[in-house]
């Protein structure tokens, strides 16, 4: 453990508090126009998965644990859990979904992602910042409608719903935002 202050922590960080270990979700500096700077930290519990919200100075001192971190490749989802492998020597981890979380539909089969473990056991993911899909159901294009910000709900071949330009058409592969499911552009591939 290393005592570092709060403006410092970041999402996917693992600190320690009152003898149990919380990773970070979300965390955010603000400083308003007046009063103290604060940081404001969304946490789940590791030990049984509750989350919990903490509202901290942004120069008080808070225990943050060193986590082992490696690379694995998304193999399948089994039940309730994901199998993740470690390229180099082949072995499986299975993830639970309190740790996979709302990243699960952006998974694709052999994706490469970043594993974070505190004393063998996994407790967060990290997924690449884009991916790319399907579009397996759109409006028609209609004539004439091609104002550039012009936005039409589709649905990506994940299930996820999205907003995409008017002129992609059922079947375009996209690349979208895996924090929000939101369009990027048309894929390359």
């Amino acid at each position: 453990m290393v005592s570092v202050i709060a403006s410092s922590v970041r999402k996917g960080n693992v600190i320690e508090k009152d003898g149990k270990l919380y990773v970070v979700l979300t965390a955010e500096n603000i400083h308003p126009g007046k009063g103290t700077p604060v940081t404001h930290l969304e946490m789940r519990r590791i030990s049984d998965g509750v989350k919990t919200v903490e509202r901290l100075r942004t120069t008080d001192s808070i225990e943050k644990a060193f986590i082992d971190q490696a690379k694995y490749q998304y193999l399948y989802h089994d039940g309730d859990h994901y199998v993740f492998m470690q390229p180099e020597t082949f072995d499986q981890v299975s993830v639970g979904t309190d740790v996979v979380g709302d990243m699960a539909p952006y998974l694709t089969e052999n994706m490469d992602v970043t594993l974070q473990s505190f004393n063998g056991l996994p407790i967060s993911l990290e997924i690449p910042q884009r991916a790319s899909f399907e579009i397996v159901d759109t409006e028609p294009v209609v004539k004439g409608q091609t104002a550039s910000g012009s936005f039409k709900p589709a649905m990506l071949s994940n299930g996820v719903k999205t907003m995409v330009p008017t002129h992609i058409v059922t079947g375009t592969r996209v690349v979208v935002m895996t924090a929000d499911g939101s369009y990027v552009e048309r894929a390359k591939d």
